[in-house]
């Protein structure tokens, strides 16, 4: 039976165990595509700065758990709180004005190919920030530099490799100044060099935006580079909570065999 925005807004409101200015908080959230029950009663915690990466095998329930977060999807019961903010029962314009506050990357970056580097990046201030042209034109080159893709703003997606479309994605993602940022699978598909540059550059624009981010990935060696806490998810459940060092010690069946292969 699904929650009511009254009760999904009482939860908003309860305090949590988790110290510190709470920025989303999910609360028995469940979704399901027909008969297959993809997250069972999620409950999970995010404050202020941190990054909290999700882990867990493909079919798990990770990028849907996102796509629950930024409104793509519909939860069927539950209570996911944005800055305090419940999501049940918000309006597309509500939900749109809570959207400009998150970053989102997709997995395979999304970029639209009929336009340039330059465009993919300023398409979102275009449709949400009224500014002169050359001071979007400004923000757009400032957001290719900090990502290194300064001297392609010409080029079409299709003439750029997919660790480049990244992080291109990765400006775009913050083109609106989010204050929060989902990423999902940042890594996937790109050589352990590659990987290696999207992890450092993930660090270093959450220490230079203060970004609050939750990151889903199945790559061991990403979540141990760029986590505060991790969560890990089996069968649309979170099977353990904490940081990467303690989930890598556990005693439990599932946790040490999946992080055997960070071994």
């Amino acid at each position: 039976m699904k929650n009511t925005v009254a009760e999904a807004s009482l939860v908003c409101d309860q305090t949590d165990r988790v110290p510190g200015e709470k920025v989303l908080v999910l609360r028995d959230v469940n979704k399901s595509f027909g008969a297959q029950n993809v997250l069972d009663g999620i409950n999970l915690t995010v404050i202020r700065g941190e990054t909290l990466t999700v882990l867990g095998r493909s079919g798990t329930g990770k990028s849907v758990l996102l796509k629950l977060i930024i409104g793509l999807e519909n939860m069927d019961s539950g209570s996911i709180c944005i800055q305090g903010q419940e999501i049940a029962g918000l309006d597309l314009n509500e939900m749109n004005r809570l959207r400009i506050k998150m970053g989102f990357l997709f997995q395979n970056a999304a970029l639209y190919d009929s336009l340039t580097v330059e465009q993919n990046v300023a398409f979102p201030m275009e449709r949400h920030m009224k500014m002169p042209a050359s001071e979007r034109s400004a923000r757009v080159k400032e957001l290719l530099s900090s990502v290194g893709m300064e001297n392609d703003l010409k080029k079409m997606p299709s003439d750029i490799s997919g660790g480049m479309q990244k992080r291109v994605g990765l400006a775009r993602a913050l083109a609106l100044q989010p204050e929060i940022l989902l990423l999902d699978e940042p890594t996937a598909g790109l050589d352990p060099i590659t990987s290696g540059e999207i992890d450092d550059l993930v660090l270093k624009l959450q220490k230079d935006h203060a970004l609050t981010s939750i990151v889903v990935t199945h790559d061991l060696q990403s979540a141990k580079t760029i986590a505060n806490r991790v969560a890990l998810l089996d069968k649309g459940k979170v099977v353990m909570e904490g940081s990467f060092k303690e989930l890598a010690e556990s005693d439990d069946e599932f946790v040490r065999e999946f992080f055997k292969r960070d071994s």
